[in-house]
């Protein structure tokens, strides 16, 4: 009688479970619906084919990994899971390499990255309460620079220590791990460094992506594990919120009702956002386009100049897409910008003990420094540090998964983007007095 209780929990879970509202066999028929595509080498190139793998094995991959012990406990969860596991069936090839590439293409190529971000950025902003959004800018930047400042300085000196030297610690882990990704941080660094080396910026660059992609995903797993810290109480903890609400007065918003049509223009808004970050990028190129959106968004909102229909417009739009697609954006994450084998060539000790040093420092100051500015210091921690030494808006979005803070994307970006370019600008001084 017991086995057959056991027996009827045991089919009962199998029916019951649901991947992103779909029950488990019907999901797992999705799957292998997906894989006979592609053995038969069915799987268009087009947009459809890459929405389709990112989306059906991201969420899997996500599901996975809130499920696995340690892994949800203690390193990332479904989050980074999404982006290893990812990225290892494209590196070891087990997805074909035909889909890898269209794969890649729809990410970078294709803006499918540009979209998402965009879209989290537009409603993040104008979803916050404006009092807030003024007062923890205010605090939150001075934070992200000293922590920025101490990282360069500590990487240094340990590089000096452990016989890398000063300059070359920070030259090829310091300023690449804190400029802001790949193609706005490594690939115009390479260049700069090219410049004055008298060299090709592709033999530049394969001395950058290691150091991008290390501290990327230590600050993954950092932030996963920063998160835990003072769960029970507040003091350290802010759980999503910046700055203790006794600082700030009222900072409730009224919850937004979903509305169908209203999502549609939210679209347009977060569209209309990305054009002019376009604009701003254009005559300012040294300043990317997803600061410009910070810009423009930032000023609407506090003087402002958009009516509220259209706020909460973006912020459903916003919700819509955090909820569905965040998990094909980390699976993208894997598939088009980590590359294991890359990791594992760079991996010498002293290499790994200069990105431990510039995850931590950076980090820690961000906590300690972000207490004196009335920030909680997990958020600071978080934000200001451990998003610093990502690979940009993809690496801003990994680690804000893994700590469950997706709703202080503003705060990543304008942190990340304004470092970043202080990086670019300060790297041509730097190379010439250290090379």
């Amino acid at each position: 009688m017991k086995n057959d209780v056991k027996t009827t929990k045991r089919s009962g879970w199998f029916w019951e479970t649901k991947i992103s509202g779909i029950s488990l066999p019907l999901y797992l028929m999705i799957v292998a619906i997906l894989i006979v595509v592609i053995a038969l080498g069915k799987l268009p190139t087009s947009m459809m084919g890459p929405i389709a793998v990112l989306v059906i094995l991201g969420n899997l991959f996500h599901y996975m990994g809130t499920k696995i012990p340690i892994v949800k406990d203690y390193l990332g969860g479904g989050s980074v899971f999404a982006i290893f596991a990812s990225a290892a069936i494209a590196t070891f090839g087990i997805l074909p390499k035909e889909v890898v590439d269209s794969t890649k293409t729809f990410v970078s190529d294709m803006g499918f990255l540009d979209f998402y971000i965009a879209a989290l950025i537009a409603g993040a902003i104008l979803g916050m309460n404006r009092d807030l959004l003024i007062k923890a800018s205010v605090r939150f930047i001075p934070v992200a620079l000293i922590s920025m400042i101490a990282s360069f300085l500590a990487v240094g000196l340990v590089g000096m220590l452990i016989g890398n030297g000063f300059g070359n610690s920070v030259l090829y882990v310091s300023l690449p791990a804190m400029a802001g990704g790949v193609g706005a941080g490594a690939v115009p660094l390479s260049s700069i460094y090219g410049s004055f080396l008298h060299t090709d910026a592709a033999d530049v660059i394969s001395r950058l992506i290691p150091a991008t992609a290390m501290t990327n995903v230590l600050a993954i797993i950092g932030a996963a594990l920063t998160a835990r810290i003072g769960q029970s109480g507040n003091k350290l903890n802010g759980h999503g919120e910046m700055m203790a609400k006794g600082d700030l007065g009222d900072t409730k918003s009224e919850p937004v009702k979903p509305n169908i049509q209203q999502m549609g223009v939210g679209l347009m808004v977060a569209l209309a956002f990305f054009l002019l970050g376009q604009i701003g990028n254009y005559f300012i190129p040294k300043i990317h386009a997803y600061a410009f959106i910070i810009i423009f968004v930032v000023i609407c909102k506090v003087g402002n100049l958009l009516p509220k229909y259209y706020e909460d417009a973006a912020t459903m739009f916003n919700q819509l897409i955090v909820k569905n697609l965040t998990a094909a954006v980390l699976a993208g994450i894997g598939i088009a910008l980590l590359n294991l084998n890359v990791l594992a060539d760079a991996f010498t000790w002293q290499f790994v003990v200069l990105c431990l040093t510039s995850v931590i420092t950076i980090s820690v100051v961000a906590g300690f420094v972000g207490k004196l500015f009335g920030l909680y210091p997990v958020e600071a921690a978080i934000t200001a540090g451990f998003c610093n030494n990502s690979m940009g808006g993809t690496g801003n979005v990994a680690v804000l998964s893994a700590a469950d803070r997706m709703n202080l994307i503003a705060f990543a970006q304008m942190g990340n983007r304004l470092g970043g370019a202080l990086v670019l600008i300060l790297s041509g001084f730097l190379i010439q007095l250290f090379s």
